[in-house]
């Protein structure tokens, strides 16, 4: 179906939130922080998936770990794609805009060992601090304190679980 030009346009009317911003900068930062917010989705979701097909003799420290980890993603989504209408801007709308913008690669493999889920998602959490900090680096030209400040604690959350994940894949010296 096509989009009708005029109900688009009142649609965007509608939405419309009181900013300061510039729309150059409301454009480049809803960007960045809906690609952040692409790969907080595909990340939360593998993991869930990596928290549902975990198995192995550490299943159950690594189950836990998976679970508390997504959750602590998911917590992230909601704020990021509130602060995107904050200042004025569109966030995502279906998973296919989800699909366009992430740079986490899903994994849709019928087994995946537990090591490698480790190392897999600790790569999937630097990728998203790749995007994280593109949103900083956008939100910080502009002079968007609240949203550099947001993403200073969503960076951090990120390198703690990369961290996590990196400490619980290594074995012990022989």
């Amino acid at each position: 179906m096509a989009a009708n030009p005029a109900l688009e346009a009142n649609a965007q009317s509608a939405l419309r939130t009181p900013t300061s911003f510039t729309p150059d900068a409301i454009s480049e930062i809803s960007q960045a922080l809906n690609v952040a917010l692409a790969d907080t989705l595909a990340l939360y979701l593998k993991t869930k998936n990596f928290h549902w097909h975990v198995s192995g003799p550490h299943f159950r420290d690594y189950h836990l770990l998976f679970d508390a980890q997504a959750a602590q993603v998911l917590a992230a989504t909601d704020g990021i794609a509130e602060r995107v209408r904050k200042i004025g801007g569109s966030t995502l709308k279906s998973i296919g805009h989800v699909a366009k913008l992430q740079r986490v690669k899903d994994n849709d493999a019928g087994f995946v060992a537990a090591g490698d889920m480790l190392r897999e998602l600790m790569e999937d959490n630097k990728t998203l601090l790749g995007s994280l900090r593109d949103a900083h680096a956008a939100a910080s030209e502009h002079g968007d304190v609240a949203t550099t400040g947001l993403l200073e604690n969503w960076i951090d959350e990120a390198e703690e679980r990369a961290w996590f994940l990196f400490e619980t894949s290594r074995t012990p010296p022989h």
